[in-house]
């Protein structure tokens, strides 16, 4: 959400009052858009990682409030629970060295707010679920003291009506309860902005859905929860289930859940935020004093408030953001499939591929969306999450034959994504030596089957075979990860297992 929320009750008032500033938030956007009133292109890109805290022992810590005063910096922000932070880099101009330079600031900024964490005992870890992470960690004492996320917290519970149930059959099975929202706080995610014209913002939306499981089977990361081995990427059932406010009645009833990948092409941006408010009831009914008809009458820019608050409550994979920037509003696709890490060379490499792989997608004369249906491009999604780089994927045939045929996903990246993201890449204007060292990130990951999930399996079970409990093996694995990714080797690089002999007993 981002914005300062003041905690709370709200009057039986408040919801109705809401509900129809909505209505008038989302009259004055068509008018906005029928008047062409937004930001011509400007070939923008923002990034957002998530990050944990963990101690010396590869532990959560629970210290976002002392790290982020040492830090004190407004790049660096709270999230949900107090092991969390946030790192936003300001907008890029596609083209050049971007990605280049990309990596230096992250690079730096981490590096930085690393060192700052090490005052008071902790570390940085960009990881997609702390393995180490337990069932005591994640409860509702541990949300950070910010109002807005103890507020968002309380209308999910009371929306929901009872306890969240996490049932997640992986390799292996997890089922507990929580009485909060407090385990969405173990997905730690990067969020990757593209600022686009009204015109283009369906193309471009219905081409990253397109490429979600591809994103997720060469960049899963989060294989662990609770000490369990789950999916390759457990993020997204993590988060679903830990945010659903529907009781099993109104899932039988198929009423949507609020974590969502969506169930169709679009052919506007209107679509995604008119079924924001078709779909999903407020969760924080908070009124904003601008009358948005009155403003747009004056010629001036409304700030859509309500529209913005609710959006940020509706946790779609593609998320549609209205902003203002210099007085002018614009749109843009908010891409939320990947996860934190496991080294800064392999976010910047998911983001150029994600980048290229788009532009090139959305500019295709016969789209992949309309040879795709929207069904197998979410059974996509959860084949990529439960299987990650072993994934197989359904995806259109080239040529005439036409249809859709079952293809190994690292063969889908390998042989026909990258190409795409080369040529994308280039009508951006981004120079060939940033371009090729990226892309060769994922073209490598792809030869060795390799991404931070198998590597954390692998060197997971190493520890086993060794002697470690298995508490301890997830703690160790846990500790080697974050040397190897401070180290900054990209993760197909790194040497599975643990560094020294492992004692037994």
């Amino acid at each position: 959400m981002g914005e300062k929320v003041v905690a709370g009750a709200f009057d039986l008032s408040d919801r109705q009052r809401y509900r129809d500033k909505l209505r008038q938030c989302l009259t004055v956007l068509e008018r906005l858009l029928a008047q062409q009133r937004f930001d011509r292109p400007k070939n923008l890109m923002g990034l957002e990682i998530e990050l944990n805290l963990a101690g010396a022992d590869g532990l959560p810590k629970m210290l976002n409030g002392e790290v982020l005063e040492r830090i004190a910096s407004r790049d660096f922000q709270t999230e949900l629970a107090m092991f969390n932070l946030e790192v936003n880099i300001a907008p890029h101009r596609l083209g050049g060295r971007v990605f280049d330079r990309l990596a230096e600031e992250l690079r730096t900024s981490l590096a930085y707010a690393h060192r700052k964490a090490g005052e008071v005992d902790a570390g940085i870890v960009m990881i997609g679920i702390l393995p180490t992470l337990g069932r005591d960690d994640l409860v509702s004492s541990n949300l950070s003291d910010v109002d807005r996320y103890t507020l968002l917290n309380d209308q999910i519970v009371a929306a929901r009506g009872e306890e969240f149930t996490l049932d997640i059959e992986g390799v292996e099975h997890l089922s507990c309860t929580s009485k909060s929202i407090v385990p969405e706080a173990a997905c730690t995610s990067v969020q990757l902005h593209l600022q686009v014209t009204p015109g283009r913002f369906a193309d471009v939306w219905n081409a990253a859905q397109a490429v979600t499981a591809a994103q997720i089977a060469i960049g899963a990361n989060s294989p662990f929860l609770f000490g369990r081995e789950l999916w390759r990427e457990s993020r997204p059932p993590v988060f679903q289930q830990a945010t659903d406010t529907r009781p099993p009645e109104l899932r039988a009833q198929g009423v949507r859940p609020r974590t969502w990948f969506g169930e169709r092409w679009i052919s506007s941006a209107y679509e995604l935020f008119e079924e924001n408010l078709r779909y999903f009831p407020a969760l924080l009914p908070i009124c904003d004093d601008e009358d948005p008809l009155e403003v747009l009458a004056a010629g001036g820019t409304p700030r859509l408030a309500e529209l913005v608050l609710h959006n940020g409550t509706v946790y779609r994979w593609n998320r549609p953001v209205y902003g203002i920037a210099d007085g002018v509003p614009h749109l843009r696709v908010e891409n939320r499939v990947l996860p934190a890490g496991p080294t800064v060379t392999d976010v910047v490499a998911n983001a150029a591929f994600y980048y290229g792989v788009v532009r090139a997608l959305a500019e295709e004369s016969r789209p992949v969306w309309t040879r795709l249906p929207f069904e197998t491009a979410a059974a996509n999604f959860d084949a990529a999450c439960r299987h990650g780089i072993d994934a197989r994927l359904r995806w259109p045939r080239r040529g005439r034959l036409g249809g859709v045929a079952e293809v190994d996903a690292v063969s889908l990246v390998r042989d026909e994504l990258l190409p795409l993201a080369e040529a994308g890449l280039d009508a951006w204007g981004v120079e060939p030596a940033d371009r090729d060292l990226y892309l060769g990130v994922i073209e490598e990951r792809c030869r060795r089957r390799t991404n931070g999930a198998s590597w954390q399996v692998a060197t997971f079970h190493r520890a086993l075979e060794a002697g470690l409990p298995r508490d301890a093996a997830l703690a160790a694995t846990t500790r080697r990860y974050a040397e190897l990714s401070h180290r900054g080797e990209p993760a197909h690089t790194w040497p599975v297992g643990l560094p020294e002999p492992v004692p037994t007993g």
